[in-house]
């Protein structure tokens, strides 16, 4: 009765936790590099909240880019300047500080796009896109390391989760060029916000397991980029519901 207990895996590994079954790597190091995307995350997510707050609430703001021709021009450099930054933060994501230099600017740039939709959009819709995207995100965040302790992988998303995201964006070009009205903008939207929680799952596992120690701006800005499109659907479904 006063045998002694066999010592807990978890203490064994230094008190980290394992994230999954057949963990190799320190468990210590892992989650340093889980905390460390989401710190950044956070940082970014409160980055973009700031601007879209000050395009919002500031309309003389939006107004300068929708009423002038340098307004539309600056807009449409906003809105093609992040995937010209993703560029040079591909190359130099492990030399500091560059790599948080390139992030902040592709944050910004991101930011102001989101800011100039929600300028448009009433501020109920804002607040209704912001608490589902939350909810959202922070449940299948949790399922994820859930899951990923008991041992379910999520890899095999990798080609759905492309493919997907290429019918949304044939879907979107023929919305552009031949709108199909309100109930095709919310099947669009339906659509979308369902990948994205898939992006979420899939890059969550990723950050888990496969991500290295040196890509956590990649990673970031990977997972930054599934919250911020899962908003922005989330906002375009319940705007085309309440129109």
């Amino acid at each position: 009765m006063f045998g002694f207990r066999k010592a807990d895996p978890d203490l064994e590994a230094g008190g980290a936790s394992l994230l999954y079954p057949g963990m190799t790597e320190s468990p210590e190091l892992r989650w340093a590099f889980v905390r460390k995307i989401y710190v950044i995350l956070a940082v970014q997510l409160a980055m973009t909240a700031a601007v879209s707050g000050f395009v919002v609430k500031v309309p003389a703001v939006s107004n300068f880019f929708v009423s002038s021709n340098a307004g539309i021009a600056l807009y449409i450099f906003l809105i093609i300047l992040p995937f010209i930054v993703l560029c040079p933060l591909h190359y130099y994501h492990q030399k500091h500080p560059v790599n948080l230099l390139l992030l902040g600017l592709f944050t910004v740039a991101i930011s102001f796009a989101v800011g100039m939709t929600c300028a448009f959009t009433s501020g109920k819709i804002i607040l209704e896109a912001a608490i589902l995207t939350a909810v959202v995100v922070i449940s299948l965040t949790a399922y994820t390391f859930w899951a990923a302790k008991r041992g379910h992988d999520f890899n095999f998303l990798g080609p759905f989760l492309f493919a997907a995201i290429m019918v949304l964006m044939v879907f979107s070009l023929i919305q552009i060029f031949f709108p199909l009205g309100k109930v095709s903008v919310m099947i669009y939207g339906g659509l979308a916000s369902l990948i994205f929680c898939g992006y979420i799952i899939y890059d969550t596992d990723n950050i888990i397991k496969r991500y290295t120690y040196d890509e956590y701006i990649w990673a970031a800005v990977s997972l930054y980029l599934d919250v911020i499109n899962l908003f922005l659907s989330l906002l375009q479904l319940l705007r085309a519901a309440d129109s």
